[in-house]
């Protein structure tokens, strides 16, 4: 990720596509001290209900699943 502005953005687009899908993950936030030591931003789930973190994961498969259906190779 490249400036700070590019971080929050990340960060907003991700839990904003989560609200959409029905999934709140209360304290997800970056890593800003990781950041700045490593220059790799690191983005914590934070405290999460299982049910949460179940439904994180199939939205990738499902996502993985229709990137493969509809690339063209």
């Amino acid at each position: 990720m490249g400036s700070a502005l590019n971080r929050v953005t990340v960060l907003d687009d991700l839990t904003a596509v989560l609200a959409l899908a029905g999934v709140k993950l209360p304290s997800v936030e970056v890593d800003w001290e990781h950041g700045r030591r490593t220059g790799c931003y690191l983005i914590g789930l934070g405290c999460a209900r299982p049910s949460a973190l179940l439904r994180v994961v199939d939205l990738l498969r499902k996502g993985l699943r229709y990137e493969r259906l509809t690339h063209d190779d």
